[in-house]
């Protein structure tokens, strides 16, 4: 799981940490649940974020792989929602689309964008970093945009009623 942090004053972006969890050393599918839970709760507690973007989940063919990432991604959101950050989700497109002007473009032409705009030095070896920048980079391009490209969540509350055909009676 990748994530990248950016700090907005004024209305300008500075980059302030790309990185990611490494969990493929853990078998246990609970474990890196749990991992990814607490690793964004630390997250929220350093860095005190006033929202969260997320890559919202994609429709592939590996059912199971599928059923991973979702469950990755609503953890992760647990964690921001229960610390009470508004997550905003942004399709792969979406966020292709912000940082460079193509919604089919390469982990590598979005990395290497990112790397122009927020002046870079290096790159990591593994994109995923680079994935989890890009959705932050995308919401300040979209920020106050979130109705038009996003969904938005400010709590419990709002994510169970903009999900109300997915929530069990």
């Amino acid at each position: 799981m990748g994530f990248g942090l950016i700090k907005v004053v004024k209305k300008k972006m500075a980059f302030l940490q790309l990185n990611e969890l490494q969990l493929g050393k853990y078998d246990d599918h609970y474990l890196r649940l749990k991992l990814i839970f607490e690793r964004t709760i630390e997250l929220i507690d350093t860095y005190h974020p006033d929202e969260i973007a997320i890559e919202a989940p994609f429709f592939g063919k590996n059912v199971q792989s599928m059923l991973k990432l979702g469950r990755a991604q609503g953890v992760a959101m647990a964690a921001g929602l229960s610390r009470e950050v508004p997550i905003t989700e942004y399709a792969p497109k979406k966020i292709k689309m912000a940082i460079t002007g193509n919604g089919n473009a390469s982990k590598e032409q979005v990395a290497k964008m990112l790397q122009s705009l927020l002046k870079l030095k290096t790159l990591p070896k593994n994109l995923d970093s680079t994935d989890g920048l890009a959705a932050a980079v995308c919401h300040f391009y979209n920020m106050g945009r979130a109705d038009i490209v996003g969904k938005s969540y400010t709590g419990w509350a709002a994510f169970v009623k903009q999900n109300e055909k997915r929530v069990k009676k």
